[in-house]
């Protein structure tokens, strides 16, 4: 990801979304399930990349809808403009609906009580609202259980006859989609299409949906009407495969810049609890981001940053608000950008490097990253 600026322009903490990786990756998808309408999933601030912004490129690329988990999320979409079709499916029963509803934002229910307070809120909002209705088909989270389903069925039918609701969909999520040969898989597909055809007996007409990202490119007999692509949609293979071995771009890199340089002699401990002594003189370089940017301590000498041409070490501890750099005798100068991790093209770390080394995802380490504290710049916005 080429940007060109003057070292007084770049932000202290930055993340640089690649747009044109984020259209990339949903028309990979698209092609994946060519049958079925997409629905990008831009929860939780887009993944950490900018949720109207990324929402945008994605409806640009070929998605039809989009999906969020909260009530908030949803009204800073419309808020923002996007008319597309909009699905929020986490919620507490108490919640006031009546907004989402008049805005047209399609709303998941999963049990009596959350129908009663949508039913609530399309009445405040004077139109009948849109619903999908989860089942739990073996994740045991959110959704009706099996022998929960006819009494919801039974109050869905009441508030369709009544004009407060429109039954849109029926969905599910999958647990183990990640290993595409896993048996729940099958056994979740089932259930779904009984609690479907359960519904459909009542004389509704839903569409079903399932398919998460692995499964979107991994199990075309799940993509049923509509896939709900996450992680794909940034470049982050749901499979967990080398970078180079998947046709997904990684949308984000997040950089910092120095902020000092010093030369410091051997045998100089550095960073809170000395974890890390100066071997010989050396030079260390400042770049202020730190654990509550974004950069899990639990990184702390186990990490490289790409500055001034190659990966060096980040020695010490991750501080709150700082790491440090050990470059050696390389000329490194106060302003120059540091490369915490990107899409791997010029050598720099991964997020998927830094899932690795914590054991974790790489769903937590592009989430991670703090909003208030790390500018989101946005490329790619043409073409």
């Amino acid at each position: 990801m080429a940007v060109v600026e003057s070292p007084s322009s770049a932000p202290r903490a930055e993340a640089l979304v690649d747009l044109a990786a984020v259209r990339h990756n949903v028309g990979v998808l698209r092609e994946a399930a060519p049958t079925a309408e997409l629905m990008a999933v831009v929860k939780a601030d887009g993944y950490g990349h900018g949720a109207v912004a990324v929402g945008e490129a994605a409806l640009a690329a070929g998605a039809s809808w989009l999906g969020v988990c909260t009530l908030e999320e949803a009204a800073e979409l419309r808020a923002a403009g996007i008319t597309a079709p909009l699905l929020s499916w986490l919620h507490l029963p108490d919640e006031d609906f009546t907004e989402a509803v008049a805005t047209a934002v399609d709303l998941s229910v999963a049990s009596r009580a959350h129908l009663a307070a949508v039913v609530a809120g399309a009445r405040r909002a004077g139109r009948p609202a849109r619903v999908h209705l989860k089942a739990d088909t073996g994740m045991c989270r959110n959704g009706a259980q099996p022998a929960d389903w006819p009494a919801l069925l039974d109050d869905v039918e009441k508030a369709a006859a009544d004009g407060h609701v429109e039954v849109v969909a029926v969905w599910s999520h999958l647990a183990n989609a990640d290993v595409p040969d896993h048996p729940s898989l099958d056994v979740q597909a089932a259930r779904l299409t009984a609690a479907w055809q359960a519904a459909r007996e009542r004389g509704f007409t839903p569409i079903r949906h399932l398919a998460n990202a692995a499964a979107t490119l991994t199990r075309p007999d799940l993509h049923f009407d509509l896939v709900r692509p996450g992680i794909a949609v940034y470049g982050l293979d749901p499979l967990g495969r080398p970078v180079a071995d998947t046709p997904l771009r990684p949308a984000m890199t997040l950089r910092g810049r120095v902020a000092l340089v010093k030369r410091v002699p051997a045998g100089e401990g550095v960073s809170y609890g000395h974890e890390w002594t100066t071997p010989r003189e050396t030079t260390l370089a400042l770049v202020p981001l730190g654990y509550a940017d974004g950069v899990p301590r639990r990184l702390s000498g186990r990490m490289e940053v790409l500055l001034a041409g190659e990966r060096r070490p980040v020695v010490g501890r991750v501080s709150m608000d700082q790491v440090v750099v050990d470059c050696g005798d390389a000329t490194v100068r106060e302003g120059d950008p540091a490369v915490f991790f990107g899409p791997g093209d010029d050598g720099e770390p991964t997020a998927q490097d830094w899932a690795d080394a914590l054991g974790t995802i790489h769903y937590e380490i592009v989430t991670g990253v703090h909003r208030r504290r790390v500018t989101r710049t946005h490329t790619g916005t043409t073409g």
